[in-house]
């Protein structure tokens, strides 16, 4: 087997594979992921096979961002937007066919009141579970992995092909 192995050819072989880090050599090293995006695409915009390319992450950080503040108004509202898509989707489903325009505006009242009582059930539901929820925290927020360094690796054998397409002009410009 090669000593590179294109991550959609190791998919396609086996699913029960794990993901391995990939073995080259690096030909870049960025502190941002976007440098290495866009080192990636002028190699590819160079004719580099984009198979045999790969940004790997090291030193990795959780974060976690703290994007508001939880309180009972807000978990009311989410509940009672989630219970109005509910009450929509019921109403389509199960509501009163449309024939006629006497038909009409009771499918209408059917679908309003449907979307209504959808949105009390949500909220009242997320209210209650809120409430009973044994480890509450005090504010939402957003995880994410960041790494500190990105390294752009290609196989060994085709270092001085990667070089050369890093080395010669972006063509798009």
């Amino acid at each position: 087997m090669p000593e590179w192995v294109s991550m959609a050819t190791r998919r396609s072989s086996s699913r029960n594979v794990p993901p391995a880090v990939p073995q080259g050599e690096v030909i870049a090293d960025f502190t941002q992921y976007p440098e290495a995006v866009a080192f990636v695409e002028k190699l590819v915009r160079n004719n580099f096979p984009a198979g045999f390319i790969a940004i790997v992450g090291s030193d990795l950080r959780s974060v976690e961002r703290v994007r508001g503040r939880m309180s009972y108004a807000r978990v009311a509202l989410s509940g009672a937007i989630t219970g109005s898509w509910m009450g929509l989707i019921y109403a389509f489903l199960f509501g009163p066919a449309i024939d006629t325009a006497n038909v009409a505006s009771t499918a209408n009242g059917a679908l309003g009141s449907s979307i209504v009582i959808g949105a009390g059930i949500g909220m009242l539901f997320q209210v209650v579970r809120f409430s009973l929820s044994r480890n509450k925290r005090g504010f939402l927020s957003q995880s994410s992995m960041v790494a500190a360094k990105y390294q752009v690796q290609v196989p060994s054998s085709m270092i001085s092909q990667a070089n050369e397409a890093a080395a010669k002009p972006d063509p798009t410009n």
